[in-house]
């Protein structure tokens, strides 16, 4: 964790007029601490200008970790280098989730960097271009720079984006966020030539990372685009941790090796950023991929030679050296021979635990070393040690390898190298089956006594793949050794992940994949071996893992198979009232939502169908949208040789088509228990209003009169056109659980008074009545003497709650139906039934209130700027939502049992439940579209 060592200052820059009055609700500032604080508040600015882009729901103030490690790093640079660090303020939008701010905030992150470039005109040397740093949306909004038409590209030289979900939106809740990124993608990929001089980091942060999947991380570019590198946290040198989403921002590991490639990436002659893409992508690799002693153009360290310290040599005539270095420090060099190795032997490895990034393996022409060639530049850094592996066949023009072992800082340091065959030194296993539980076992045992090994995983391609892996090491002589390191090496994409242990010690490891493999290479387990140890490598299905892949690639269908279940639990009530004559009960109704052999086989066939080039033309001719597919694993799926275009979406991938049946069952587990939620939501809620309401027994309690509706229906609606169509649908919802609970009510209300009412009395034998009471036959009137009421105790009415006389209008019986007393078991039937059927409604209902959620939130965020959501996502189905919602809240079993068109709207469901599942999967917005039908059907029910 990043922490600051002096108070931080956020000093807000002025902007135009016009960009102030456009975008009232950001901000643009400059970070500074301490001293450096004070002798910018001129805004006479000399250093290199860094700007931080928050994301979803983020804050400007985010950038204060990497502000102040860059004010310390430049307190230990010579000259006057130094980073200016810049914020944005975007107020906090919830742009993940709500698209319509992307654009806003697109433009006006244009218009802060030209402020930010006009603060340094009165420079010797200002600078052309700034540095973007963007944190989850944030990075794909800096990306979207380049969509403006009125933008130059060489306004932003180098992008850094932490946590940025590049490929896909994680959740589609409105058409604008899909729009935006399509534009991007396409920006990105059809003129990837123009700009390709454009050098963009993507880093992911690993399994930690709840919110983004390092997956969706990946930089959508051509294959061979040299200047676009995409990364996840867990293989960055120095790092080697998973971060979460928001700890990705303040991470020291990350925040150093992140402020080190800037002050690299600085020009000594200008005190600027570097504009030469080469040589970014050397300095990003140096620090974010691989670490090599140097970066590629600088200076090598002075060659060694024999005559320096001709007795400091030491010629090695062993396959293995191990030389632990004094404390108080020595000149030493270990001399190879390759002329008797090159034919039994295909690698040379070393290791050193001496981390100083120095040169330290040279090959000579010959053995005096009069001529050196620096050979360190594989030199790779892992968390103990730095290895070195050199293959002999690229050393033909040299005859001798020579290793320092030198330490003059103090420390004991051990060196360790050996002659290596490749082929001997790499096993294969085949990973178990997917679906093998856990149950069965790959084992491979490392008998060799070598330093370094290779184990194929041979099948562990895909992403749902998920294993446990246990490495045990045994030694024979226990003595100090360094540490064993393992390595899950994944050749396709950057997102290594090392684990350390002592020796001897048994280690867990999780075998899991962020992306899929393009080309069916597998993935390799490296283990850097300490000598003389043998090594167990065990490798286990893992079903709980293998769960939570599932949901990290496919949570996003769980809510449209719970809208799915809910609308089925709709089919099952209209069809008990067709059945039965009443509603069943709301439990039981999302119970039989779970209906895969209706839902999940017609999908298939459409799939399968679509495989085929005539239905694909009839599906074209139809105009039909082809069906949703979740975004792909594969990382390089937007390439042109992936065969793929930006207008047709992503390639289908088969498994998540295949696993739909568990996320049927996730989303309808999530349904049921919702309704269970809604059902003590409303009990208590009943509990808490009943003081303030008259009792009722009748089932019309809550009901509103036809001019009420009307006008209330043009109400909402004016208002969703005038503020915000979500907050309309979500008070109009409001009104209908009020009629809900006015059921429930009216329900405990029938319940306590029928427990309170005497029987008819039974003649006894002697002609005398029992003093046992029960109630009537249904529809049977309850009985009362001539001149006496029917009472409880003296001076008490037993038909009403306790201490509360029951009322009724004036000159209107207490009756239920023509006939029919209202006080019976049938009246009470009858309510519990609408309570079911409304409780099965509102649970409908609440599904757009939910997808309209974030634009409300945003709405309300934005007020005091703007009384009008603009845009607005819920406009366009908001006036038919509004008023279906006022018109059901007089629906009951009744009216749909007696309606015409009862028998067409149950058959209704079915197809859209089908028709969300093929279309919804990614544009999750379009499951209200699907819901509207059905309620406008249900609506029409009461009237027809």
């Amino acid at each position: 964790m990043t922490y600051m060592f002096e108070l931080p200052e956020y000093r807000r820059l002025a902007v135009p007029r016009r960009v102030a009055r456009l975008y009232p609700a950001y901000g643009l500032y400059l970070y500074g601490e301490g001293q450096y604080a004070q002798d910018t508040r001129t805004l006479k600015l000399t250093g290199a200008p860094v700007l931080f882009l928050p994301g979803n729901a983020g804050s400007y103030k985010q950038a204060r970790s990497l502000g102040s490690v860059a004010l310390r790093k430049a307190e230990n640079m010579l000259g006057d280098v130094h980073l200016n660090v810049f914020t944005v303020d975007f107020n906090e939008e919830l742009v993940a989730l709500y698209g319509g701010s992307l654009l806003r905030q697109t433009h006006f992150l244009h218009e802060s960097i030209k402020v930010i470039l006009r603060l340094y005109k009165h420079s010797k040397n200002p600078p052309r271009s700034v540095v973007l740093v963007g944190h989850s949306m944030g990075g794909v909004v800096a990306r979207a720079l380049f969509t403006l038409p009125h933008f130059h590209p060489h306004l932003v030289s180098l992008i850094i984006t932490q946590a940025s979900p590049h490929r896909a939106p994680v959740l589609a809740l409105d058409p604008y966020l899909l729009d935006f990124y399509s534009a991007v993608r396409q920006k990105w990929v059809n003129q990837a030539n123009k700009l390709r001089n454009i050098t963009v980091l993507s880093i992911g942060g690993g399994y930690r990372d709840y919110q983004v999947r390092s997956g969706l991380t990946s930089l959508p570019c051509p294959q061979g685009d040299p200047n676009k590198l995409s990364l996840v946290v867990t293989g960055v040198p120095r790092a080697w941790i998973s971060t979460d989403h928001l700890s990705i921002v303040w991470c020291k590991e990350l925040v150093l090796a992140t402020v080190r490639a800037f002050f690299d990436l600085i020009d000594n002659e200008t005190s600027q950023f570097t504009e030469d893409p080469e040589r970014k992508m050397v300095v990003l690799n140096h620090h974010f991929v691989r670490h090599p002693v140097r970066m590629l153009g600088e200076g090598q360290d002075p060659p060694v030679s024999f005559l320096d310290f001709p007795e400091a040599w030491d010629e090695v005539n062993t396959l293995r050296l191990a030389y632990s270095t004094p404390k108080e420090g020595e000149v030493k060099y270990f001399v190879f021979a390759l002329s008797s190795r090159r034919k039994a032997y295909s690698h040379f490895y070393c290791r050193s635990n001496n981390l100083e990034m120095t040169s330290w393996v040279f090959g000579c022409m010959h053995k005096t070393c009069e001529q050196s060639l620096d050979l360190s530049m594989g030199t790779e850094l892992l968390p103990p040690y730095k290895v070195l592996s050199l293959r002999l066949s690229s050393l033909a023009s040299v005859s001798h390898l020579v290793v320092s072992a030198s330490s003059f800082n103090g420390k004991q340091s051990t060196v360790e190298c050996e002659w290596q065959r490749q082929e001997s030194q790499t096993l294969s296993v085949h990973v178990p089956h997917v679906l093998s539980f856990g149950l069965t076992a790959s084992d491979v045992t490392v008998r060799s006594s070598g330093l370094f090994h290779t184990i194929q995983l041979q099948h562990f391609t895909q992403v749902y793949q998920a294993f446990r892996i246990n490495v045990a090491s045994q030694c024979k002589v226990y003595k100090d050794r360094l540490p064993s390191v393992y390595r899950m090496r994944v050749p396709w994409f950057n997102e290594d992940s090392l684990t350390t242990m002592s020796v001897p010690s048994v280690a867990d490891i999780s075998g899991m994949l962020h992306t899929s493999s393009p080309d069916n290479s597998s993935v390799l387990l490296q283990l850097h071996t300490a000598p003389n140890c043998q090594y167990k490598v065990s490798v286990r299905a893992s079903l709980p893992k293998e769960l939570g892949q599932v949901l990290r690639f496919c949570s996003p269908l769980v809510p449209m198979y719970t809208a799915v279940t809910l609308l089925l639990a709709c089919e099952g009530q209209l069809t008990s009232i067709l059945k039965s004559g009443g509603a069943a009960d709301v439990t039981w109704a999302v119970a039989t939502g779970l209906q895969p052999h209706k839902i999940n086989l017609p999908v298939y066939v459409i799939h399968v169908l679509l495989s085929s080039d005539w239905f694909q033309e009839v599906w074209s001719a139809l105009q039909l949208p082809f069906p949703d597919t979740l975004p792909p694993t594969s990382p390089d799926w937007a390439s042109p040789e992936s065969g793929a275009s930006p207008e047709s979406g992503p390639p289908p991938e088969d498994w998540p088509l295949l696993l739909s049946p568990l996320l049927y069952v996730l989303g309808a587990a999530l349904a049921y228990w919702g309704s269970t939620l809604l059902r003590l939501l409303v009990r208590l809620l009943s509990l808490l209003l009943h003081p303030l309401h008259r009792p009722s027994v009748s089932r019309d309690c809550g009901t509103l009169r036809l001019q009420t509706q009307l006008l209330l229906a043009v109400g909402f609606t004016v208002l969703a056109s005038s503020s915000c169509g979500a907050l309309a649908i979500g008070a109009c919802f409001l009104l209908h659980l009020y009629r809900v609970i006015r059921l429930q009510m009216t329900e405990r209300s029938l319940s306590h008074m029928l427990n309170l009412v005497p029987s008819r009395p039974k003649p006894a034998e002697n002609g005398a009545c029992e003093s046992v009471c029960e109630l009537e036959e249904p529809g049977q009137p309850l009985q009362e003497e001539p001149g006496q009421p029917l009472q409880e105790e003296p001076g008490r009415p037993l038909l009403s709650e306790p201490g509360r006389p029951l009322q009724e209008e004036p000159g209107r019986p207490l009756l239920s139906e023509p006939g029919r007393p209202l006080l019976s078991e049938g009246a009470l039937q009858e309510v519990r039934e609408d309570l079911q059927l409304q409780l099965s409604l509102s649970l409908l209902l609440s599904l757009p209130v939910v997808l309209g959620g974030p634009s409300l939130l945003h709405w309300t965020r934005n007020l005091r700027y703007s009384l009008q959501l603009d845009p607005d996502p819920c406009w366009p189905h908001a006036a038919p939502l509004v008023s279906v919602y006022i018109l059901l809240i007089n629906c009951n079993t009744l009216q749909l049992r007696s309606s015409k068109m009862l028998l067409l709207v149950s058959h209704l469901p079915l197809p859209l439940a089908v028709s969300m599942v093929t279309f919804s999967s990614l544009h999750l917005y379009r499951v209200t579209h699907f819901l509207l039908p059905v309620l406008l059907s249900l609506a029409l029910c009461c009237f027809l």
